[in-house]
């Protein structure tokens, strides 16, 4: 659990990078309808999510380094309106003994609307919840938003990102620019806040890195929990249904992504969703899938034979794509980057398919032409965080951003050899991943997937055993 403190500080950091008289508004997402009168079901945006923790929809998160002061935020008896003074009236009570005041706009408590969807926190109560200043009602923004706006020479914002929040900042933004007989100052420049954000969430903190631990562990019990399922016969969507089922029941009510489960060639398909097959005797089966929790992904893939034994030829591409991931691994420390990493990777690979019979030619001129890429064609990782893409630079000036403490990243290197390939016909239709979560640490990293077993003894050992486990 992330403590009220710790959004506080996000936010007080958030603020520090900006440049004086700044305001910074970030929006909440808002519900997405589905079909007719229904909705998908909400997920928070993970940058508002990251600086509040709030979980509701149709939010405004306000921050000003100019509106700073150590008045006591104050409530009305009445929803909507929690505050008795107006922005203006707080600007004036406004001193120098905080650094930066912090708003938002919520939802206000609505008995009937809470019936049909849910109960609120409120404006009265948004204050001490949330750990921030002031609270108003979402239904004033129309008033009070430019009045908010008004005099900061900065405004940090993400235009195009939520199409209905840019509607309602540019009609504040407009406001301020047509009333100069009311003294009112529009901001002289429009600064795009995400890369400030995203820089941030690169690195995760230790009540961050906990929940994440907490989400592999798991991920890796409903991996586990699948692959004692699973045997010739059933159907990929029963191995999510088992996964999905595990998640649930450990508390994490979602997986962070659409569930991979592909059998056979499909296990060639990289984003193969559709989980509609039923698997056969001789097939591999891959498996990408990971819980969120608490807003946290996990991300965690596995390839392994449904009757229990690899043959020859995935035994020999397994192992390829796993030596080439050890070798990744050995690479991924502070101070190196995902790049030096991938070129491990791609050495290993290409020695290996060379050696195969796959790929044909010498060794350097392979390497030069990538000739590997028709059998490896992803990168070999990504950020992980509160997205399963997680945001984050990865180069900056042309050059690859190196690894840092609290840096968590997928590695997950493949090999899929289609049924129409020119590689030698024993390996048609077999796809294979193998991808754990890491944290690089001071002295290296850690792997938060370790107890996931990927060498093939350990696999066929666990396979053999699953009747008596399931």
């Amino acid at each position: 659990m992330i403590s009220i403190d710790e959004f506080r500080a996000r936010r007080a950091s958030l603020i520090e990078k900006c440049a004086p008289s700044s305001l910074v508004i970030v929006p909440a997402a808002s519900a997405v309808t589905r079909s007719n009168d229904t909705e998908y079901p909400f997920r928070q945006d993970s940058d508002f999510f990251y600086l509040t923790g709030f979980a509701e929809p149709d939010a405004f998160l306000l921050l000003s380094n100019q509106l700073a002061g150590s008045q006591e935020p104050s409530a009305s008896s009445q929803e909507p309106s929690a505050s008795s003074q107006k922005p203006s009236e707080s600007k004036a009570n406004a001193t120098e003994n905080t650094p930066f005041a912090s708003m938002m706009f919520v939802l206000p408590k609505d008995q009937h609307a809470e019936i049909w969807h849910g109960r609120r926190l409120g404006v009265q109560a948004a204050p001490d919840a949330l750990g921030i200043d002031e609270a108003f009602s979402i239904d004033e923004i129309d008033e009070l938003l430019a009045e908010l706006i008004n005099g900061h020479e900065h405004l940090y914002f993400s235009l195009d990102k939520y199409p209905q929040a840019d509607a309602v900042v540019q009609a504040a933004l407009a406001q301020c620019k047509a009333a100069p007989k009311q003294s009112m100052l529009a901001p002289s420049s429009i600064v795009d806040v995400d890369p400030l954000i995203h820089a941030m969430r690169r690195i995760k903190s230790d009540a961050e890195l906990q929940i994440m631990r907490k989400a592999a562990s798991i991920s890796v019990d409903a991996h586990l929990r699948a692959m004692r399922f699973c045997q010739p016969g059933v159907w990929e969507y029963q191995l999510a249904a088992e996964i999905h089922h595990e998640f649930a029941m450990r508390g994490a009510c979602a997986p962070a992504y659409s569930s991979i489960v592909g059998s056979g060639e499909n296990a060639c398909i990289l984003h193969y969703t559709e989980n509609s097959k039923a698997i056969e005797d001789g097939d591999l089966v891959l498996i990408d899938a990971g819980c969120e929790l608490q807003g946290y992904a996990a991300d965690i893939t596995r390839t392994f034979p449904a009757n229990g034994t690899f043959t020859e030829a995935q035994k020999a591409l397994y192992e390829l794509v796993l030596d080439a991931q050890l070798a990744a691994l050995t690479k991924l420390v502070p101070g190196s980057t995902i790049a030096d990493a991938m070129q491990e990777c791609v050495h290993v690979i290409t020695h290996g398919l060379l050696r195969l019979g796959i790929l044909k030619g010498t060794f350097s001129d392979l390497l030069e032409q990538e000739a590997w890429r028709p059998y490896f064609m992803h990168g070999l990782g990504h950020y992980l965080g509160l997205d399963v893409h997680d945001v984050g630079k990865y180069k900056q000036q042309g050059k690859d951003i190196p690894l840092s403490p609290g840096v968590v990243i997928t590695v997950e290197p493949g090999l899929y050899i289609a049924p129409n390939s020119p590689a030698p016909k024993q390996y048609h239709g077999i796809g294979i991943r193998i991808e754990d979560d890491i944290v690089i640490t001071e002295s290296g990293h850690e792997i938060l997937t370790s107890a996931l077993p990927k060498e093939v003894s350990a696999i066929e050992a666990l396979m053999s055993g699953r009747q008596s486990s399931a």
